[in-house]
């Protein structure tokens, strides 16, 4: 006697994470996503001012560019 797969799992069953395993994943994102974004304000810091010029940054809008604060046109503005 042979067994088809689609009839003891049907299409459409799929078994996904509880809620403690999406809450823990997610809890390491963001713990992960932070170290990420120190990691950048570090390597700007350590940039000199002509640096940070030529790509549009004031030493003072460091932080807001990493999380994505300071839009484009504010960044033209400090040329």
């Amino acid at each position: 006697m042979s067994a088809i797969i689609s009839k003891i799992a049907p299409c459409g069953v799929t078994k996904t994470p509880g809620t403690w395993a999406q809450l823990l994943g997610n809890c390491c994102d963001a713990v992960v996503s932070h170290f990420i974004r120190r990691a950048a304000i570090a390597t700007l810091c350590q940039l000199d001012d002509r640096a940070l010029q030529g790509i549009g940054l004031g030493r003072p809008q460091i932080e807001a560019a990493v999380h994505g604060l300071v839009a484009r046109s504010e960044r033209e503005q400090v040329s």
